[in-house]
C-alpha cells in the first residue's frame, strides 16, 4: 500500500517511550502511514545503590520464584548478573507480566512458567495463586524504583516471603518532550501514545493537561497507564484491549477509522 493510501496517512503521532525502546511502536505507526514524532519522556538508569540488587543476585539459589514486571527489569537483572560474573539461577522458576517481558526473558535463556492473560500485577498474582505457587514460597521481584506495591502486598498476604529490589530507575527525560508538547498545544499532533504511568507523569511535567484536551488524542497501552491519565483529569481517548505495542497500534488504528467514519 502506498503511503498516500495508508490508514494513518496525514496523522502526526507522538511516541513517548524511552529512546532505546521506541523502535517497534514507531515502525508500526510509520508502516500505517503516520508521521512519528519521537519524544522520549523517560530514560532508564541503574539504581543509585546497587547493594540490595547485588545481595539478591548472590543468593539466587534461595528463591523459588523470580518475577519480572517489565522487559527493563529483565535487562537490568541479567545485565548486572553478567557484570558480576555470576551464574544464571538454576533453581528458581520465572514469571513474566506479559509477552514482551517473557520474550526478553527467553532471549536470555530461561522460559517463563507463568504469563497471565491480562498484563497487570494483580493478574500475575492470580495466575500464581491459582496454581498453588505462592504460600510458603520465596519470591524475588527485581523492578523499577517507582513500581506499584500491589504484587508484593498480594504475595505476602497469601503467605509468601518476598524480596523486592530496585533493578533500575525510571528517570523523567523532558529534553525531547518540550518541542512535542508545544506542537500538541498548537494543535499539530493527532495523538500522543503512553506506554506506562511514568511516561504520562513526565510528559505532563512539560505541558498542562488543560492544553491538550480537545486538541489531541491520548492513547494508553492499558489500565494502569489510563489511571495515571485519569488522575490528571485527562481520560484516555484510546486504550488498548491487549496491553501490548501491537494492541496499542490496533486501538489507534480503530480510533482514527471510527473518527473518519463519523466525520
Amino acid at each position: 500500500m502506498s503511503r498516500g493510501g495508508a490508514p494513518l496517512s496525514g496523522r502526526r503521532i507522538v511516541v513517548t517511550r524511552p529512546r532505546h525502546q521506541a523502535g517497534p511502536l514507531s515502525s508500526a505507526l510509520r508502516e500505517l502511514g503516520a508521521e512519528v514524532v519521537e519524544a522520549p519522556a523517560i530514560r532508564i538508569e541503574p539504581p543509585l545503590d546497587l547493594g540490595p540488587l547485588d545481595a539478591a543476585l548472590a543468593r539466587l539459589e534461595t528463591y523459588d520464584w523470580i518475577v519480572f514486571t517489565s522487559a527493563n527489569g529483565v535487562e537490568a537483572f541479567f545485565g548486572r548478573l553478567a557484570e558480576l560474573a555470576l551464574p544464571a539461577p538454576e533453581r528458581a522458576a520465572f514469571a513474566a507480566i506479559g509477552p514482551a517481558t517473557a520474550e526478553a526473558l527467553g532471549e536470555r535463556g530461561p522460559e517463563a512458567t507463568v504469563v497471565p492473560e491480562r498484563f497487570v500485577a494483580e493478574e500475575v498474582f492470580d495466575a500464581l495463586a491459582s496454581r498453588g505457587f505462592v504460600e510458603g514460597r520465596r519470591f524475588l521481584l527485581p523492578r523499577a524504583d517507582i513500581a506499584r506495591e500491589a504484587l508484593p502486598r498480594l504475595l505476602r498476604g497469601a503467605g509468601a516471603e518476598v524480596d523486592v529490589v530496585v533493578a533500575y530507575r525510571t528517570v523523567p527525560d523532558t529534553s525531547g518532550v518540550r518541542a512535542a508538547a508545544e506542537a500538541v498545544a498548537r494543535g499539530e499532533i493527532d495523538a500522543v501514545t503512553f506506554t506506562s504511568a511514568s511516561t504520562v507523569w513526565s510528559f505532563f511535567e512539560a505541558l498542562d493537561p488543560a492544553a491538550v484536551r480537545g486538541r489531541t488524542a491520548a492513547a494508553s497501552i492499558g489500565p494502569i497507564t489510563s489511571a495515571a491519565l485519569d488522575e490528571l483529569g485527562m481520560p484516555p481517548d484510546v486504550e488498548a484491549e491487549a496491553y501490548t505495542i501491537d494492541g496499542l497500534v490496533d486501538a489507534i488504528l480503530r480510533y482514527f477509522e471510527e473518527s473518519r467514519e463519523e466525520s
